[in-house]
């Protein structure tokens, strides 16, 4: 695989854009505010802690699309599925607790999946991208714990 340096503009706006809700939700979480949500019935901190979980999924969804691109084996499978069930545990977790597994979840899964840069599976420049996205997922989960 050619091992691009450069980040495509693309992959930058759109992962900037997946981190508005992240960032919007832990701040009105954070903030006391429902935004109007509570006349529907829902709360920021609910729609965080699903989109951080989805998210997550997303994150085990990129390891098993470079495992089945690249011919991986089956410890790249295996791991893929990983985020996906701690996910779907941290929603069964009480607060503050499904946001700090979640939250700890996404900062981990930013620097478990730098191997993949390492081995040639993926271009350089997705490594940094995910570190920097990891980053600010996850510590707004945190935040909003």
């Amino acid at each position: 695989m050619a091992r691009l340096t450069t980040v495509p503009t693309s992959a930058v706006l759109l992962g900037i854009a997946g981190l508005i809700p992240f960032v919007g939700f832990a701040a009105l979480s954070v903030s006391g505010s429902d935004g109007g949500l509570g006349t529907i019935g829902l709360s920021p901190r609910t729609i965080l802690s699903a989109y951080g979980a989805v998210i997550a999924s997303f994150l085990g969804g990129i390891r098993w699309g470079v495992a089945a691109a690249r011919g991986a084996g089956w410890p790249d499978y295996v791991l893929a599925i990983v985020p996906s069930l701690l996910a779907w545990a941290a929603l069964a977790a009480p607060a503050p607790w499904d946001l700090r597994m979640l939250g700890a979840l996404v900062l981990v899964w930013g620097l478990v999946d730098q191997d993949l840069a390492r081995r040639g599976m993926v271009p350089n420049w997705m490594s940094r991208l995910r570190l920097a996205l990891s980053a600010v997922a996850g510590l707004s989960l945190l935040v909003a714990a």
